[in-house]
């Protein structure tokens, strides 16, 4: 009895695991009745006729790289230097926290369109970085214009911050009052 019961655990994951894979690859609907209605059975039946590629598997579960992913957009931005591939760019650069180029990025995409407040935003952070205050309180006062809960009141705390920095308590003080009346969040507190 104590082998069915193990059976039955690896099969409830070989199901879990035949469902992921379905939803990735999407093929035909029936196979995901059969896996759920056929169990174990169904499961590995599916695996066995739609299995994952082999070839595609490790690239699958590793994904790709950041740094070649941030090789390729600057490649791809001296080719097409527009605004979408700069804001990527300068995404991944700022996860990379390599707050300088994520600048020169998204100094780029603004210079392009300047009709969305995230790359102020983003901007903003990389600027924030560098400790150039007022530059980034320039940008944030832009996007709290348009949206002071912007990315859940980040954008207005990163605004009442560097006015802190700047040695503008009154002003800070005031932005932090409107903040803790907007939000509750822990890093407003």
């Amino acid at each position: 009895m104590h082998a069915l019961g193990g059976l039955f655990a690896y099969g409830f994951l070989l199901q879990i695991a035949a469902v992921i894979h379905w939803s990735r690859k999407r093929p035909d609907t029936f196979w995901l009745w059969i896996i759920i209605i056929g169990g174990f059975i169904g499961a590995l039946a599916y695996f066995l006729i739609e299995g994952p590629d082999l070839r595609n598997l490790q690239r699958q579960l590793k994904g790709p790289s950041r740094r070649k992913r941030i090789r390729m957009l600057q490649a791809m931005v001296l080719d097409n230097p527009s605004a979408g591939n700069y804001e990527e760019l300068g995404e991944l650069l700022l996860t990379e926290k390599r707050y300088r180029d994520a600048r020169g990025a998204y100094d780029h995409a603004l210079a392009a369109r300047t009709d969305s407040i995230d790359p102020f935003y983003r901007r903003a952070i990389a600027l924030y970085q560098l400790r150039e205050y007022e530059a980034a309180a320039r940008d944030l006062e832009r996007v709290i214009a348009v949206d002071p809960r912007y990315d859940y009141s980040g954008a207005f705390c990163l605004y009442a911050r560097s006015l802190v920095q700047q040695k503008k308590i009154a002003e800070a003080t005031a932005a932090f009052d409107q903040l803790v009346e907007r939000s509750h969040s822990a890093e407003t507190l």
